[in-house]
């Protein structure tokens, strides 16, 4: 009987600790961030805006880029700064911003490697999980390119399940 317990409990700790051990996480397919990228570019061109859209998964990893024609060089790059900054911080771009702006405490969020606080950085999400993030440069404004997104994610929602 007692050997019977103490084998219970030690089979009881390995399960723990292996469940401790490996994570099972939901993450951005290349089709899904695909359309994201393509729903966002679409909504800004029909608002007459040429802008990039690039797509991050959870790591900020770059899973998908679009350029509509005519969207200045600068956008690729500021596209995926401001989709890393929201995926890092599981925050809009705009908010983390505005933050900054408001908060002396928070003013030194834009040394850090990577982030660039201007709007156009949504994070995509299953339920409450951050899986990745879009970015979106090139519309007059960054609350401008931050409504591209969040367009182009209420487009996909049914994906996002």
């Amino acid at each position: 009987m007692q050997r019977t317990l103490i084998l219970a409990a030690l089979s009881l700790a390995a399960t723990a600790a292996s469940a401790q051990g490996v994570r099972t996480e939901k993450n951005m397919s290349l089709e899904l961030a695909s359309q994201i990228a393509a729903q966002t570019v679409a909504a800004c061109t029909a608002s007459g805006y040429a802008v990039t859209a690039t797509v991050v998964d959870r790591a900020g990893g770059v899973r998908a880029v679009q350029r509509a024609d005519n969207a200045g060089p600068h956008t690729v790059e500021a596209s995926r700064a401001k989709a890393f900054t929201s995926v890092s911080a599981k925050a809009p771009s705009l908010a983390i911003m505005e933050n900054a702006q408001k908060n002396p405490a928070a003013a030194n969020l834009k040394d850090i490697p990577g982030f660039l606080l201007l709007g156009g950085g949504v994070p995509v999400k299953v339920d409450n999980e951050v899986i990745g993030a879009v970015g979106v440069a090139g519309a007059p404004g960054g609350h401008l390119d931050d409504q591209c997104a969040q367009t182009a994610l209420s487009k996909v929602a049914d994906l996002l399940k």
